[in-house]
């Protein structure tokens, strides 16, 4: 079982899950309105290889809610702190959706401090154009994921809402902990998720300011593709063919969030291309 732990810088607090059983560093980021506690099978999984650590990123879970600052540039710098705290020079890296897009910048910046990466259905790789953002509170409404934000009148209608979302199809045991730890009963008595407004409308903000991958970047990547996930098509996946030079694409069955849906069959995928780039000694 993993321990909770955080972590204090000048600006923030950062809570985060660890399984310390291994010794090779390895860094899991959840997606948008996730938390750490998504990564619970995996870090199961391959805790007795590798130093686990799965922040809950910053807006989200236990982590601290800032009004502002949400760039991708932050989020980065939460994360090498984090990493030299725990005396890590380098990680590999695994993540989800928006945190692939993070992942693929800070490895276009900062290459030293990955030694793989593993990106995970993600989104919003290109520079947006502007007038996009002028879809956004359409998308808000819309997407289903933040739907969960509420507000609901009561818990139960929350979990009800829950239910009905496509990372918790069939109703597990570790679906009701990743939902419970990401909701919260708010000072005026209705429910709610603990992944805050300004949060999401900030790293909207910075997902369409910020373009991800722009030159070439030689670290070896695992592009993991759900067959029911959002990157289905070429034009998609074109990007990340044209600047990862050390790319390998794999399928998984399951939806956008695979480990979620499909744990088994994306565990041994991971752990196939970590064992792959895991330091020789």
């Amino acid at each position: 079982m993993p321990i909770r732990q955080s972590f204090s810088k000048s600006d923030i607090q950062l809570s985060y899950l660890e399984w310390h059983q291994g010794q090779e560093p390895l860094l899991l980021l959840h997606g948008l309105a996730d938390n750490a506690l998504v990564w619970s099978s995996l870090g199961d999984y391959l805790a007795a290889d590798y130093h686990i650590v799965a922040p809950d990123m910053r807006g989200h879970g236990e982590s601290s809610k800032p009004e502002d600052d949400y760039s991708f540039e932050s989020a980065i710098a939460d994360l090498e702190a984090l990493m030299d705290s725990l005396g890590w020079s380098s990680a590999h890296v695994v993540s989800h959706s928006w945190t692939g897009k993070l992942a693929a910048i800070w490895a276009r910046q900062n290459p030293e401090r990955l030694r793989s990466m593993i990106l995970i259905d993600p989104i919003f790789i290109w520079k947006m154009p502007s007038y996009f953002k002028l879809t956004f509170p359409l998308l808000y409404r819309v997407l289903p994921f933040l739907k969960s934000m509420g507000p609901f009148v009561s818990y139960e209608s929350a979990k009800q809402q829950a239910q009905q979302l496509s990372q918790y199809q069939g109703w597990t045991d570790l679906h009701q902990q990743v939902f419970d730890a990401g909701i919260e009963q708010k000072p005026d008595g209705s429910w709610g998720s603990k992944f805050t407004i300004a949060a999401r409308d900030r790293i909207f903000e910075d997902v369409m300011r910020v373009p991800g991958l722009t030159e070439p970047v030689y670290l070896p990547t695992l592009f993991i593709q759900p067959q029911k996930g959002v990157n289905r098509q070429d034009w998609q996946l074109k990007p990340y063919k044209t600047h990862l030079k050390n790319l390998s694409i794999c399928q998984v069955p399951g939806n956008h969030w695979p480990f979620l849906t499909q744990p088994e069959a994306f565990n041994q995928t991971v752990a196939a291309f970590l064992n792959q780039h895991k330091c020789k000694v």
